[in-house]
This record gives C-alpha cells, sequence and structure tokens, in this order.
C-alpha cells in the first residue's frame, strides 16, 4: 500500500567504503529483523516510503534494496528478485475472556464479530480464502490499513483481531490480549526485493547472506 515517506535515518559511514541503501513501506506490520546485520566497512541508510514507488526507485538503481510483505510481480522488463526473510503466523487475538477450549475455529470465526487488515493486504486475502473453503461469513466490525491502528483495535476490544502475534507481544506478554485461536495456513512473509544487476552492491549480499542478490533462487 502507498503511505507517506517517513524521516531519514542515516548512519555515519568511512567516506571510502561502499555504501548499501534500503527502503521499506512505511505501514509493515511488524518489526522485522536482518541478520543479525554485521559490522561491514560501510553504512545501511533506511528509509520508508510507498511500495510502488520504492520499486519504481529500485528499478532506475537509486536504492538497492526494498524490504517489503508482499513480493512484486516479476516479467521479463523487471526482474525482481524476492529473497524471502521471515515469515510471520497470523492468529485470532482478543481479550483473555475469549478463550474457550470448547469453542472450534469455525464457531468463533461465524460467531464473533472481526477487526481485519485491509482487502490490499496479504493477510486479508488468505484470510478471505480461508473462510470461503470454511464456508463461513464472517461479522466484520473493522478494516484497518495499518498494524499499528490494528493494534490499538484490538486493544480496545471491538473483536477478535486478526494479525501476527508479534504486533502485539506487549500486551500478549502483560495478558490484556490472549491468542484465542491459531489460524492454521496463514503467515505473513516478508521479502528482501532486488533487482538482477550486472555489478551488484557488495553490501547487499553480505546483508542478505552468501547468496548473490542478482541470481534467483532456483525453482
Amino acid at each position: 500500500p502507498d503511505v507517506p515517506t517517513s524521516s531519514r535515518d542515516t548512519m555515519p559511514c568511512r567516506s571510502a567504503a561502499p555504501e548499501v541503501e534500503i527502503r521499506k513501506p512505511a505501514a509493515a506490520s511488524a518489526p522485522t529483523t536482518v541478520g543479525p546485520v554485521q559490522p561491514c566497512d560501510g553504512c545501511a541508510v533506511i528509509r520508508s516510503g510507498g511500495f510502488d514507488d520504492l520499486l519504481r526507485q529500485l528499478e532506475v538503481h537509486r536504492i538497492d534494496m526494498v524490504l517489503a510483505n508482499a513480493a512484486p510481480p516479476r516479467d521479463a522488463a523487471t526482474p525482481w528478485v524476492a529473497h524471502v526473510i521471515a515469515e510471520q503466523p497470523i492468529a485470532l487475538v482478543g481479550p483473555p475472556a475469549q478463550r474457550e477450549p470448547e469453542r472450534s475455529l469455525e464457531t468463533l470465526l461465524a460467531e464473533e464479530p472481526l477487526v481485519l487488515p485491509s482487502v490490499p493486504s496479504s493477510i486479508r486475502t488468505g484470510f478471505d480464502a480461508m473462510v470461503d473453503r470454511m464456508g463461513i461469513r464472517p461479522t466484520i466490525a473493522a478494516e484497518v490499513d495499518d498494524m499499528a491502528m490494528l493494534r490499538l483495535v484490538a486493544r480496545e476490544h471491538a473483536g477478535l483481531a486478526v494479525l501476527p502475534s508479534i504486533v502485539v507481544q506487549d500486551e500478549l506478554d502483560s495478558g490484556v490480549l490472549v491468542e484465542v485461536a491459531h489460524l492454521p495456513g496463514l503467515t505473513e512473509t516478508f521479502h528482501a526485493i532486488t533487482l538482477a544487476r550486472r555489478f551488484p552492491n557488495p553490501l547487499v549480499r553480505e546483508l542478505l547472506g552468501t547468496r548473490d542478490p542478482g541470481r534467483p533462487s532456483a525453482g
């Protein structure tokens, strides 16, 4: 989803060393760890912005990598390489009173009001397909296009929220919210997106490990 660009955070680096610029969509759903990032003779400049805009900047080599929770469509004209760097399971999260072992997942989805990510998200796409297979028409209490806002709505107990548990980890640890049920087969996948280049930035290769970021994985 396209979102406003946030402020820039730049780390100092040696002037003679290479530099890698990484960007991520500002509405990423949860903190994402890449690495650990090891010290190197260079620096990473990390900015956030709209997904489509970041891909355009990557295409014209203004940036080196995009971190996103969606993979871009690939075609012969723009050979994107989407490296999977993390996956987060999706759960139904709500107040402790909602966790009743005798209630099945199907019952919860059919009877409880739900707080969902908005339609463009990959989580929503997977959720809609899951309830369609179950033959369930859920009651939607709210649709939210930002995970920070979805977290706030979940804390207000407006309904069972469909989201990665890591988004509300503090609330789960404190007991304000609980995982009412896991949603089997639903995950949010995070990608490091690069562009096939004849001379890729060596720091990108270092951040991603030993794999050549300009060469797609087999299959």
